[in-house]
């Protein structure tokens, strides 16, 4: 028996599926979200096979689920990803509609031909979907930790995406909204790799402040050019992103950024700096730049080639069209980025790391505070990771991120912070439960199941949230606290304040703004809830 089984044996004495807001499995309980407690018969439930005990509070019904057939019901869950996979794409109005899909850490973010066909209650009802919202083109299905396992189920079965290149759907609202939609497709599929460089480094400047490895050695030299490879070959991984997005081949996409970083134009470079004499093709002028870990220039030729590649392969005889449209693909928009766009992006993201800077210097504090405080809101909307640009760019130009990374540290800490209060304070023994267990995974870096499971419904959370985030990225703003390498924001990525050539005095200042986030966000949060009284809200 598997879980919706088991669901469907329940629903009759609950009111019906139509009457569940949500559920949610944790340990031996099964807990049900209701819209009217007078429709749950409790006796029945308890007589449903596979109960052993069942309670009811204000609107929540807690199972105990029997011993013997917990192992079959949870191996059921972790295996059903295929139908979860199949029942979203149903109710999202069907492979037909679905123009583009990818995913973040907690999320299914959909770009939708008609939003107005996706059932959004439904897909909220469904066991195994946190929550559903919708922003700036994107219709995102909030899944959790597994989100990887259901892309990868929603994906096989997209049998009209395959291959990523087909021409991306009209995107409707503000310019705003279709950009931050846009940064967002790009650079969510890379954090993956992101994460895992950035956690290679951090793993290594721990060895090296340990003395465990020495910086001489060949293990420090292999693990050091591991991590390496992502930062240096990013023009290629956001290529393939970035084509995916913007509808054109990838493939050729990812030849533009292998161009941009060929070790024979990077030799070219460095002679003409020490020379004088100017790279020219066809006459045109090159500008003496690299383009290693850069993110503006690649986004820009992809930008270029999503226009070009369509006109080569209009007017490209039919005949010869699989020959000439590449070539005339990548001759134009090959020599325009190296001529052009690459100088404007390289130009723009100094201009970008030298405002950074001297925000830095003016008010180091600022940014870090509002972002702290503010970031609970971003992450509603799924608008977050349009921040991500900013702090890698920060990295790849001048080798830390004081402005992004520290303020999400903070707002995550302080925010699971406010829920294990609720749960040191609460009575209720379901709330309990779920705040303990969403804030340890907050603090560790993913907020969505604390944000829309306990943030969201618990007004004096969301105020100890942003409380403890804003006053933590205040502190680690005013001590100047760098990020190094990225990763999720939490305290499993503390070592990415460890640099290794900085001072550990960076790494102590990020633990302590961590802790000043954690204490304030708890105090507050543990001084104005109050367990709410039968047939009340939190307030």
């Amino acid at each position: 028996m598997n879980q919706e089984q088991f669901l469907q044996q329940v629903y009759p004495y609950i009111g019906g599926q139509a009457n569940v807001g949500r559920w949610q499995a944790s340990g031996d309980k099964l807990y049900i979200t209701v819209k009217d407690r007078s429709m749950v018969d409790l006796a029945s439930v308890r007589g449903v096979p596979g109960v052993a005990a069942a309670e009811l509070g204000r609107s929540r019904l807690s199972i105990t689920v029997q011993p013997d057939s917990q192992e079959e019901l949870y191996m059921a869950k972790k295996g059903n990803y295929d139908e979860l996979a199949k029942k979203i794409i149903a109710l999202v109005g069907g492979e037909a509609n679905i123009a583009n899909v990818t995913h973040c850490i907690t999320r299914l973010r959909f770009n939708l031909k008609d939003e107005s066909k996706a059932d959004t209650e439904a897909i909220r009802s469904t066991p195994g979907v946190v929550g559903v919202t919708s922003a700036n083109g994107q219709y995102q299905v909030i899944i959790g930790a597994e989100v990887t396992q259901v892309y990868e189920k929603v994906a096989a079965q997209l049998h009209n995406l395959e291959g990523g290149s087909a021409a991306p759907a009209k995107q409707e609202g503000s310019f705003v909204s279709r950009l931050i939609d846009t940064i967002t497709g790009i650079f969510t599929p890379i954090l993956p790799p992101l994460t895992a460089a950035g956690m290679l480094k951090a793993v290594l400047a721990i060895l090296v402040a340990f003395k465990l490895v020495d910086s001489a050695s060949s293990t420090y030299q292999v693990i050091n050019f591991m991590a390496d490879a992502t930062f240096y070959f990013l023009p290629i991984l956001l290529a393939n992103s970035a084509a995916k997005k913007l509808g054109c081949n990838p493939y050729l996409a990812m030849m533009l950024g292998g161009i941009l970083i060929h070790p024979n134009f990077v030799s070219m470079v460095t002679a003409s700096k020490e020379t004088g004499d100017a790279i020219t093709v066809f006459g045109l002028p090159i500008y003496n730049a690299t383009y290693s870990s850069s993110v503006i220039p690649i986004l820009l030729g992809v930008l270029l080639m999503s226009k070009v590649e369509p006109l080569a392969n209009k007017f490209a005889p039919k005949a010869v069209r699989f020959f000439t449209a590449p070539l005339i693909t990548m001759l134009v928009v090959g020599i325009a980025t190296l001529c052009v766009l690459g100088p404007i992006g390289y130009v723009i993201s100094n201009i970008l790391a030298s405002a950074i800077n001297g925000l830095s210097a003016i008010a180091p504090w600022l940014a870090p505070t509002i972002i702290g405080a503010l970031l609970p809101f971003l992450v509603m909307t799924g608008t977050h990771h349009a921040l991500t640009p900013i702090g890698i760019n920060n990295r790849m130009t001048i080798g830390f991120d004081t402005i992004i990374y520290p303020g999400q540290l903070a707002s995550n800490i302080a925010q699971g912070a406010a829920a294990l209060a609720v749960s040191f304070k609460t009575k209720n023994m379901e709330l309990k439960e779920l705040t303990s267990s969403t804030g340890i995974t907050a603090v560790c870096g993913i907020t969505e199941p604390v944000l829309y499971g306990v943030t969201m419904k618990i007004r004096t959370n969301m105020i100890a949230a942003m409380v403890g985030g804003g006053v933590g990225g205040f502190f680690m703003g005013l001590m100047n606290t760098k990020n190094y390498s990225g990763g999720s924001p939490g305290l499993l990525t503390l070592p990415s304040y460890i640099g290794l050539d900085a001072p550990m005095s960076n790494f102590y200042f990020a633990c302590a703004g961590a802790a000043i986030a954690f204490v304030v966000g708890f105090v507050v949060s543990f001084i104005l809830y109050k367990d709410p009284v039968e047939g009340q809200e939190n307030a």
